[in-house]
């Protein structure tokens, strides 16, 4: 039995070690140094935590932006990120993409199947995905002005307010947080609501 008081103390050394000591020493150190994003990037209103910074929401509202499609819906579970799975020549993933560009063309008049960004059709990887391209904000630039009576330059100038570079510099392309945008609507509707 002498044999087993070492691997017993190494066991519980290395438990305490890197199951306990590591952990909370790097969330010492990113709550001191990263609050924000330690914290889950939290966006509030009001001082209340209204949504995630990388986190998608679903907005289906005319008067808001809509973000990329996401494959938990219906209904939108955050929970349940991950893909369809579906394959290009499978029917299901054809008639969801044609239900899609169909929403979009009822919503925006005169919209063609051309002008319509890939990503405001086909699902993201995650499911989860909050950002969308700056075409994609774009082409909804009428349907929210009429929604709202907010000026198609006024929600343009909004846009580019909210455009993000490449991650870093360097990965991906300028694209748009719908989160984010979508409170800029908010507050341009409800100035004495937000802050």
């Amino acid at each position: 039995m002498k044999w087993l008081r070492p691997i017993v103390g190494v066991t519980l050394g290395t438990w305490l070690l890197v199951g306990l000591g590591y952990p909370l020493v790097m969330t010492g150190i990113s709550q001191i140094l990263f609050p924000y994003q330690a914290n889950g990037s939290q966006i509030r209103v009001n001082g209340q935590v209204v949504a995630s910074q990388h986190v998608g929401q679903y907005f289906n509202q005319p008067q808001y932006f809509w973000g990329r499609p996401s494959a938990t819906t219906p209904p939108y579970n955050p929970e349940a990120s991950g893909p369809s799975n579906l394959g290009p020549t499978n029917k299901l993933l054809l008639e969801h993409v044609k239900a899609r560009i169909k929403a979009l063309q009822e919503s925006i008049p005169g919209l063609k199947v051309s002008q319509i960004p890939i990503s405001l059709v086909e699902s993201s990887g995650s499911g989860l995905d909050p950002d969308i391209t700056v075409q994609s904000a774009l082409i909804q630039i009428p349907r929210v002005a009429k929604a709202t009576g907010l000026s198609e330059g006024f929600l343009t100038r909004l846009v580019d307010q909210h455009v993000l570079g490449p991650q870093f510099g360097i990965f991906g392309k300028d694209r748009v947080n719908v989160v984010e945008l979508n409170l800029a609507v908010y507050e341009a509707l409800h100035p004495h609501k937000s802050s």
